[in-house]
């Protein structure tokens, strides 16, 4: 008859809970995992399957029961680390969303907006096709396989139950924030420049001629140029998104890893 105690009852549910609270919350937050239009019940079933395929190759888990004060505690850490590290993905995406915002604003198409039912609001559609563009090149270079891959390496960069919360944590945290607003620039500078040079041309030519119609020939121009702008700069996009998701996934550790 097989028999076993409590103790070592409460050391296998450790075990498997442990690492499943941090793994779902990796899923639920991370692109592309954590889109809306992946059922809840897949990332569910994901996370279980990512389990029980990490748990044995994972370091020993702290004896502690889940259910104890302790063991409460250390479920809501993975669960905060989980969904720092998927923040710290999801950052990379708002960066190539407000590059398609910029992008829009300078065209005149900042009031063609498209439900995202990513985000529950009204984004532009330049926006949404740049976030569309940015997952495909994610999944192009099995970004999602990285992210698990980094996901497996931070239970020995950062084990369960260890402190996490250092001198610099919070302010990486803060820090980046700014991956949004000079990424996004930096992406969305070649048709911004144009446009800016299309627009200055158009005030040099109402200048000159005032009987033009601005609005009625100022307007296809700006379409046309930044539509033509974005098709040009589409091919050269490759390179600079995969340097941001190669940045996000070294950031998905260097939060809480000192020195990353």
């Amino acid at each position: 008859m097989i028999s076993f105690t409590s103790v070592q009852l409460d050391a296998w549910i450790a075990a498997f809970f442990f690492p499943l609270a941090r793994i779902l919350a990796v899923v639920a937050t991370a692109p592309p995992f954590s889109n809306a239009a992946v059922p809840v019940r897949i990332k569910l079933v994901l996370g279980l399957a990512i389990s029980l395929a990490l748990v044995p190759a994972l370091p020993a888990m702290p004896p502690i029961s889940p259910a104890s004060g302790q063991g409460l505690m250390i479920l809501a850490q993975q669960i905060v680390i989980g969904i720092s590290m998927g923040f710290a993905m999801r950052l990379v995406i708002a960066a190539i969303d407000y590059a398609g915002e910029v992008i829009g604003l300078q065209m005149g198409l900042g009031f063609a907006t498209f439900y995202d039912p990513d985000n529950t609001a009204q984004t532009p559609v330049v926006s949404e096709f740049m976030s569309l563009l940015g997952l495909l090149v994610l999944l192009s270079i099995n970004g999602h396989l990285m992210i698990l891959a980094t996901l497996a390496q931070s239970f020995s960069a950062l084990p369960v139950g260890a402190p996490f919360v250092g001198a610099g944590t919070w302010s990486n945290f803060a820090h980046a924030g700014s991956i949004i607003f000079a990424s996004g620039l930096m992406l969305a500078l070649p048709v911004v420049c144009a446009l800016l040079i299309t627009n200055v041309a158009l005030g040099v030519l109402t200048r000159a001629a005032p009987q033009l119609n601005l609005f009625a020939v100022g307007f296809p121009i700006t379409l046309i140029g930044g539509f033509v702008m974005l098709i040009l700069s589409l091919s050269y996009l490759a390179g600079p998104l995969t340097q941001l998701f190669e940045h996000g996934l070294q950031s998905m550790l260097g939060h809480f890893v000192p020195g990353r």
